[in-house]
Parts: structure tokens; C-alpha cells; sequence
């Protein structure tokens, strides 16, 4: 094992180590408070035969509110945060997020929809993942149209903005004919992110499509790597540019619309982590892209802690994401080095 190897693995086992502390305070944190050797009992006790020395309310807490909703946390960080990482190899820019493809907007656009037809958390959820993945379909069908007459991939992005203004304009259209007292506070605040009301069902919902997008992208993670030096250099070493770029493009688009659908809009995660992964592990997807999941998922989870648990009412997490992240990127700018994807 080489210096850096033996480098990366000590950092790797500090950042898992680092998860596990941040996955069993989550279970202490709130306003019912549980000793931590009763969450450590419960949580063994779905495995094993430990005869309980907890109460029924304890039990509860930790197995239906907060596990969900840490789980939850954790999954839709290694999202973000993996997508943005895939996003910012296929379009060979670092400052490229989730969200580039308009999917933010989209799922914005289809959930405040829902939520001003009156429809249920689930409908709201349903419409979000739809709304995303139009969203994504119509960026993807201009950049191909338009991208075989110039630069594809300048073009998909140049799309992805265009659709995501026309999403942004139809979210607030429809905040303005929202009825101000009921309708509109709920839009507002779906908008604004949050993971307050994820039940178990949510998080199977949401399982699945992403734990596939995942799967696909660690096993497209190499060919990021070619993707990463140009697609002429790709094609010279054997890989079809047009069906990987649409494959990573189907995975980050189905991990981001489907976390959007259950935590609403969260900004930056997807922009900071994979920066930071890469000031740990270095560019290569091979070990970045794991390295995305584990600290996205440690990030949002102590985000959403700090949300629970820093004032009396809870605290949307996209306006703490963005007031962690920004001055956090900011620092990162002036300490990347140069040539982030050699």
C-alpha cells in the first residue's frame, strides 16, 4: 500500500467513524430526551433478544420519529452530494450542482401544484418527482436537439437554465394566485426544505430509486473519470460518450428528484461535498464518489440535527445549508487547487 492509499483509508475510517458518532447522537437530539445507552438497547433489540429496560414513549421515539427521519437524512445527503459530484464530471465543471438539469425547479413547480389542489403528502411527493423529471427530459431533449450543432454539453447547460427559469416563474405564479392565509404559507415552506414530517413510508418510497441511482453511478464511476477529460479523449480510449452521459444524467436525475420529493428544495450540499471530498481523497471517482455519499450523508444529517434543536420552532434546512455552505465554499475557493479534475 502506498503512502496515499494508506493515507485515504485513515481518512476514510475518520469520516465513518465521524458518521457513526453524528447517526447515534441524532437518536439523543429533541425535545424527549433518551439516554444514549437506551437508543444503543432499542436499536440492538430489533436483532437481538435484549429484554427491555426502556419505556414504551422511548421506544417509539427512537423507532418510528427519529429513525425514519434520520435514515432519511442520510440517504437524501449521499444523493446531493454523489449527484453533484457525478454532474460536475459529465459537464466537466466544478461549480455545476444538482439542480443544473432544472430538476430543483421542476419538483418546486410540481409540488406547489399539488399543494394548491389541496393534494396529500403523498400526492405532493408524487407530483414533485414528476415535476423533476420533466424538467429534466425537456433540458435533455433541447441540449440534444440543439447540442449536435455545437457544444452538447455547453448547450445542456445553457437549456437547464432556460427550464429551470420558466419552472422558477411557474412557482411563483402560482404562490401569487395561492390563497395567502393557507395555501401560500405551505408552499413557502415546503420550498424551504425540510425532513420534519418523513415517515417510514416516505423513506421506502424514496429507497429505492436511489440506492439504484447510487448503484449506477459507483459502477459508471471509472468512466467519469475519461468523462472528465473531454469527450474526445473518451472516444479515443473506447467509451461512448452519448450513452454514459445519458446513463449518469438518468441516475443523479432520479437520486435528486426523488430526495427533492421527500425533503423539499436543499441547496448547496450537492455544490460543497463533492469539493470537499475531493480536498480529502483527491479527483479520482473511483474512490470520490463513495467518499460523496459518506460525508453527504454525515452533513445533512448534523444540518438537520442542528435544525431540530437551535431554536424552539424548527428551522427549514435549506436556509441552513445555505448559511453553512456558502461561507464554506467560499473558503474552499481560495484553497482548491487548480486543475480540479486531473
Amino acid at each position: 500500500m502506498t503512502t496515499k492509499d494508506a493515507a485515504t483509508s485513515f481518512r476514510w475510517i475518520w469520516a465513518g467513524i465521524g458518521l457513526a458518532g453524528v447517526f447515534l447522537s441524532s437518536f439523543m437530539i429533541g425535545r424527549f430526551p433518551v439516554a444514549p445507552h437506551h437508543v444503543v438497547a432499542i436499536l440492538a433489540s430489533q436483532l437481538l433478544p435484549i429484554d427491555p429496560s426502556w419505556t414504551t414513549e422511548a421506544a417509539t421515539i427512537v423507532l418510528k420519529v427519529r429513525l425514519p427521519r434520520i435514515l432519511s437524512a442520510m440517504l437524501v445527503g449521499a444523493a446531493l452530494s454523489s449527484s453533484g459530484a457525478a454532474f460536475q464530471g459529465v459537464f466537466r465543471n466544478p461549480m455545476v450542482s444538482p439542480d443544473i438539469l432544472g430538476v430543483a425547479a421542476g419538483a418546486g413547480f410540481g409540488a406547489a401544484l399539488a399543494i394548491l389542489a389541496g393534494m396529500s403528502g403523498l400526492g405532493i411527493q408524487a407530483a414533485a418527482f414528476v415535476g423533476g423529471l420533466i424538467a429534466v427530459t425537456a433540458t435533455y431533449a433541447i441540449g440534444s436537439w440543439r447540442g449536435s450543432q455545437g457544444d452538447g454539453v455547453l448547450v445542456m447547460v445553457l437549456a437547464g437554465i432556460i427550464v429551470g427559469t420558466v419552472f422558477s416563474a411557474g412557482i411563483s405564479l402560482t404562490k401569487y394566485v395561492a390563497d395567502p392565509a393557507n395555501t401560500l404559507p405551505a408552499i413557502t415552506f415546503w420550498l424551504m426544505g425540510s425532513l420534519a414530517s418523513v415517515t417510514s413510508r416516505d423513506l421506502c418510497l424514496v429507497a429505492l430509486p436511489i440506492l439504484s441511482g447510487l448503484c449506477l453511478l459507483n459502477l459508471l464511476r471509472w468512466r467519469l473519470n475519461l468523462l472528465s477529460f473531454g469527450d474526445d479523449e473518451a472516444r479515443a480510449l473506447g467509451v461512448d460518450v452519448r450513452k454514459i452521459r445519458l446513463a449518469v444524467i438518468v441516475a443523479a436525475t432520479l437520486m435528486t428528484a426523488s430526495s427533492v420529493a421527500i425533503s423539499g428544495v436543499i441547496g448547496l450540499v450537492g455544490l460543497v461535498v463533492p469539493h470537499l471530498a475531493r480536498m480529502l481523497v483527491g479527483p479520482n471517482y473511483r474512490i470520490l464518489l463513495p467518499t460523496c455519499a459518506l460525508l453527504g450523508a454525515g452533513f445533512l444529517l448534523a444540518v438537520d440535527d442542528l435544525a431540530r434543536s437551535l431554536a424552539a420552532g424548527e428551522i427549514p434546512l435549506g436556509i441552513l445549508t445555505s448559511l453553512l455552505g456558502a461561507p464554506f465554499f467560499l473558503a474552499l475557493l481560495f484553497n482548491i487547487r487548480k486543475g480540479w479534475a486531473t
